[in-house]
C-alpha cells in the first residue's frame, strides 16, 4: 500500500525531514519545490547541478522562496573531489596537499575561504572533511582525500578545517565514521571490511572524529563498512552499536548524523534501498544522503512510504523518526542564525588556495638533466576514475604547460601499452609524464620504465599518494590533482 505525502500530517512530516535527496537540472524542479511545502528540509547539490557560481546562487534563492531555513548540503572536499568546480577542477587543493604542508592556519583558511565561496552561493551544508587515516595506502577511494596517514596529523588538520569552514556559517560533516581509510575496497561497489583490533580502532581511526566532535562539528557522516570488532553483522550506516552506542554514547556525539549515499551498493546491493533507509534511521542516523544516482521524485515517494510504513508496523519507533528530524531541523536553525556571519564580511583571501597548493608541492632531483626551457610533450596516464572523485573534472599539467612553453602538445594514455604510445606520440621531444597513484597500477609503472628507459630526461609529475619512490630526472609531488595544484607543478617543472 501506498502512503500519500500530499498532506501534513506529522509522520509525513517527519519522514520527508529526514531526506538529503538529490535532482536534475540546473533550476530548481516543481516536484522539489511541492515537497518543501510538505517538510522537505534538505537538498542536495552534485555536479549535474552546477554551470556556474551565479547559477547556482540563483538556483538556491529558487528553492529558498520555499522554504527560508532550507538545508543546501554538496559535496565540495575541494581537491579531486570538487562539485562547485566540476568542469574547471577545484581553486583549492584537497586534503593531502594541505597535509603535505602540515599548517593548520593554513588549513583553516583554506577552509574559509572555501566556505565563504559556499555561503555566497547559498549552500550551507558540506559534506566534508574526510578525517580517515589513509593507513591503506592501496585504498582505492580515499587516497589523496585524506590529509596523510599519521594519525595526529590528520586529527589537528580536521578540526582546522571544521572550524575554518564552519566560521562562515558553512555546516562541516566530518566523514567516514568510523573511518574509511585502511579499505582495500571501494563502498560504491560493496562491503568492505576494516579487521582492526580494538586497540588500534580506538588509537588511529576514532583520533581525528574525537578532534572534530572536540571542535564542534555539526554533522558526522558514517561509512558503508563492516568493522567486525565493533558490529560482526551490519555495516556502520545500519548499525545502533556503532551509530548510537559508539558516537552518540562513548563519544558524546550530540550533532546530526547523516548517511553516505544510499545508492551505493554496499547498502542498496545488500539490503536494498528502502530497507536500508528504514535500518539506518533505526540505527541512529539523522539524515538519509540519496540522490548521486537516484534523483527523482519516485525515489523521495518510496522513501518517504518506506519510513511511514515501518513506523505503523513498529519496525522504526515512531519518536526515533521524530529525534532524527529534530535534529535536521536544529541544524537548519543553526545555519539560519549563522547566516550574517562576520566570517563573510571580512578580508578576503581568494589566492590562498594557489599559495597551499605551491607550498605543498616537493620536487626531487633523481639525476643531472638540463632544465626545462623549451616545447615538451605532456603524457597524461589516466587512471580509471573513482565513483567519489568522477570523471567530469579536468585534471593534470597540460593546459598550464602550454600557456608557459608555447608549442607544448598533449596526449592521454591508459593500458598495458601506455607507455609505448606515448612515446611514439613525443616522437623524440622531451616528455613530461603525469602519473596519479602509480604505486597502485601495473600499467602506469611499465609506462614509466618504458619512457625513463628511453628518455632519462624524462621529468615525472606525480599528482596522486607519492608512494612509490621519486625518478626521472625531475619528480614533481603535488599531493593532489586539483587545477591549483596542476598550476603549481607546472611552475615547478619550468623552475626545475
Amino acid at each position: 500500500m501506498t502512503t500519500s505525502t500530499t498532506g501534513t500530517d506529522t509522520l509525513t512530516r517527519d519522514a520527508l525531514a529526514v531526506l538529503q535527496p538529490g535532482f536534475a537540472g540546473t533550476t530548481a524542479p516543481d516536484w522539489v519545490r511541492r515537497r518543501l511545502s510538505e517538510g522537505l528540509a534538505s537538498v542536495a547539490l552534485f555536479g549535474r547541478n552546477v554551470a556556474t557560481a551565479e547559477q547556482v546562487t540563483a538556483l538556491t534563492a529558487q528553492l529558498r522562496a520555499e522554504r527560508d531555513d532550507l538545508l543546501v548540503a554538496i559535496d565540495e572536499e575541494s581537491g579531486d573531489v570538487t562539485r562547485l568546480e566540476v568542469r574547471t577542477g577545484s581553486s583549492f587543493p584537497g586534503n593531502h596537499a594541505l597535509g603535505a604542508v602540515d599548517d593548520t592556519a593554513l588549513t583553516r583558511g583554506v577552509a574559509r575561504e572555501l566556505g565563504r565561496r559556499l555561503a555566497e552561493c547559498g549552500v550551507n551544508f558540506n559534506w566534508a572533511p574526510s578525517a580517515d587515516v589513509n593507513a591503506n595506502p592501496d585504498n582505492p577511494v580515499i587516497g589523496v582525500r585524506s590529509f596523510g596517514r599519521d594519525t595526529g596529523l590528520v586529527a589537528r588538520h580536521t578540526a582546522a578545517y571544521v572550524e575554518g569552514l564552519q566560521s562562515t556559517g558553512v555546516a562541516a560533516c566530518t566523514k567516514h565514521f568510523p573511518g574509511h581509510g585502511d579499505t582495500s575496497v571501494d563502498s560504491h561497489h560493496a562491503v568492505p571490511h576494516i579487521d582492526l583490533d580494538a586497540t588500534t580502532l580506538n588509537e588511529r581511526e576514532l583520533q581525528p572524529f574525537r578532534a572534530a566532535i572536540a571542535a564542534g562539528t555539526r554533522a558526522v557522516m558514517s561509512a558503508h563498512i563492516r568493522v567486525p570488532v565493533l558490529d560482526p553483522d551490519r555495516p556502520a550506516t545500519l548499525s545502533r552499536r556503532i551509530l548510537t552506542g559508539l558516537l552518540r554514547g562513548e563519544l558524546g556525539y550530540q550533532g546530526l548524523i547523516v548517511t553516505d549515499g544510499m545508492e551505493m551498493r554496499a547498502i542498496s546491493g545488500t539490503y536494498g534501498l528502502e530497507h536500508g533507509v528504514v535500518l539506518a534511521i533505526a540505527a541512529g542516523a539523522d539524515a538519509i544522503c540519496v540522490g548521486g544516482g537516484l534523483c527523482d521524485e519516485d525515489t523521495v515517494q518510496g522513501l518517504t512510504d518506506a519510513l511511514v510504513a515501518a513506523v505503523r508496523s513498529g519496525e522504526l519507533p515512531e519518536e526515533r523518526l521524530a529525534d532524527a528530524a529534530a535534529r535536521v531541523r536544529a541544524l537548519a536553525d543553526w545555519t539560519a542564525g549563522m547566516r550574517r556571519s562576520p566570517a563573510l564580511e571580512g578580508d578576503r583571501e581568494p589566492e590562498i588556495g594557489l599559495t597551499a597548493a605551491r607550498r605543498a608541492v616537493t620536487v626531487t632531483r633523481t639525476g643531472p638533466a638540463a632544465p626545462v626551457t623549451g616545447p615538451v610533450y605532456v603524457a597524461t596516464f589516466h587512471p580509471a576514475a573513482n565513483i567519489a572523485v568522477g570523471d567530469e573534472t579536468p585534471w593534470g599539467v597540460g593546459a598550464e604547460l602550454e600557456r608557459l612553453l608555447p608549442g607544448t602538445t598533449t596526449g592521454s594514455f591508459t593500458g598495458p601499452d601506455a607507455g609505448a604510445r606515448a612515446l611514439e606520440a613525443a616522437a623524440g621531444r622531451r616528455v613530461v609524464a603525469v602519473v596519479r597513484d602509480e604505486h597502485r597500477h601495473p600499467w602506469m609503472r611499465t609506462a614509466l620504465d618504458t619512457l625513463l628507459a628511453a628518455g632519462p630526461d624524462t621529468v615525472v609529475v606525480e599528482m596522486g599518494v607519492p608512494q612509490s619512490a621519486p625518478r626521472g630526472a625531475l619528480h614533481v609531488a603535488t599531493h593532489g590533482a586539483a587545477r591549483v595544484c596542476g598550476t603549481a607543478a607546472a611552475e615547478a617543472v619550468v623552475a626545475g
